[in-house]
């Protein structure tokens, strides 16, 4: 049997945890990183012209809205951090303690359920804007603690 790395226990984590919601995991080999997607989708029933944060209107019957968590290698990894909603550094080939995955997963549940409900409430009401929160307090505050086994960094 393969042995458990952090990329088969994150994904395991989102299949379990967020089955509810359309979320993917991208693993950028060769930028050392993993980009952890996340969607929200709500009906526009008024069809309110909406712009998104790039400049872009749209009136679309249902609003799609694309955020994501980067989990990194701060040794090699290169990106901006405001294309992100959190930036999240591990440990090169040691990985991640495995109790910081379960918590981060945990965490981005609570996000998309309040951001699912303030998505639906932007779009009727006057709010101008939306955006999902990252709190590194909130997300800390669901690592369990106990033994902090490492997942190693997946052989290509």
């Amino acid at each position: 049997m393969a042995k458990e790395t952090m990329l088969r226990f994150l994904e395991k984590q989102i299949e379990t945890k967020l089955a509810d919601y359309d979320t993917a995991v991208d693993w950028d080999v060769k930028n050392h990183t993993f980009e952890i997607i996340l969607q929200l989708f709500a009906k526009n029933q008024t069809q309110e012209v909406i712009n998104d944060a790039k400049g872009v209107s749209s009136d679309e019957e249902v609003i799609e809205f694309e955020d994501a968590i980067l989990l990194y290698n701060p040794q090699k990894s290169q990106f901006n951090p405001d294309d992100f909603l959190a930036v999240i550094p591990f440990a090169g080939k040691k990985g991640m303690p495995k109790n910081q995955i379960a918590g981060l997963v945990d965490y981005i549940k609570d996000i998309l359920d309040e951001g699912q409900s303030d998505l639906l409430d932007f779009l009727t009401s006057d709010q101008e804007t939306f955006e999902l929160m990252f709190n590194k307090d909130e997300w800390t505050a669901r690592i369990k603690q106990g033994p902090t086994d490492y997942l190693p960094y997946p052989k290509y």
